[in-house]
């Protein structure tokens, strides 16, 4: 099987061995243990190649959500979908060593829904500054998703990561961003219309919440207190100071943390 790479250890598989979902891998023969990556809303699986060379003996895989990239045949896809398709990639890696399941925004929501429906599927979470707006309303709700994809896709760009970072894409990387407009808007409706899909005390594994964005440490703070009275397997850490993308600019540390996670709860 064929593999494209993204410039690390990290290379898509093609074909894929999951049909029209873009699944990458960094493949390890005999790993600590296996990292599943999950990403957030306007990213992808190459997101992650920063973060899977700082784990070089972690066999590590990640996949294009439905809507995004790689996956984009398949069209937007419903949370309940993104957990079926996290499963799959988890049947297909076969674990051989403990199984992490990391999670950014959006994909850490993924990610404990998962975990929440299937107890025995990991042996610890670890998830990167995740809504779970029917645990405490954000200060600042998501916005609805406009009626021009593409457009919300810019703006949610530029509100999250910055004006001149959109700038500074060629020309071929914003219209990127803008065809995975449709995608993004279906998060944002399973974040404004779905009910809660699980009960905090629902979830049976170990999970570390991080956060860093000094932005909305108010809600950080009463948010990792309601967590971890509702949960004694929930541990909350501030990383402050970190931006919302810290798989991108701060691969070290989450690096760092997944590790810790891994030896102190996964072993």
């Amino acid at each position: 099987m064929e593999s494209a790479p993204t410039t690390s250890g990290l290379r898509y598989l093609e074909p894929s061995p999951l049909g029209e979902l873009g699944v990458a891998r960094h493949h390890v023969v005999s790993p600590r243990a296996h990292v599943v990556a999950v990403h957030g809303g306007l990213d992808r699986a190459s997101s992650f190649t920063r973060l899977s060379r700082r784990l070089e003996d972690f066999d590590v895989a990640t996949y294009d959500r439905r809507g995004y990239q790689r996956s984009r045949s398949l069209g937007p896809g419903t949370l309940d979908e993104d957990v079926n398709d996290l499963q799959r990639v988890i049947d297909w890696i076969s674990p051989t060593a403990p199984l992490i399941v990391f999670g950014h925004s959006f994909g850490g929501l993924v990610a404990l829904t998962l975990v929440a429906r299937h107890p025995d599927v990991a042996q610890v979470a670890v998830v990167y500054e995740s809504p779970l707006p029917w645990i405490i309303a954000r200060p600042s709700p998501t916005p609805s998703p406009g009626e021009s994809p593409d457009r919300e896709a810019e703006r949610f760009f530029r509100r999250v990561v910055s004006d001149s970072s959109w700038e500074h894409l060629s020309e071929w990387e914003q219209e990127s961003r803008r065809l995975d407009g449709p995608a993004l808007s279906a998060d944002l409706r399973e974040m404004t219309t779905t009910l809660a899909p699980f009960e905090i005390d629902e979830i049976h594994t170990p999970v570390r919440y991080l956060y860093g964005d000094q932005r909305a440490a108010p809600y950080y703070h009463e948010l990792a207190r309601t967590l971890t009275r509702a949960n004694p397997l929930f541990e909350v850490k501030e990383l402050a100071g970190l931006p919302h993308g810290a798989h991108l600019s701060h691969p070290d540390l989450l690096a760092k943390e997944i590790r810790e996670t891994f030896e102190k709860l996964g072993t």
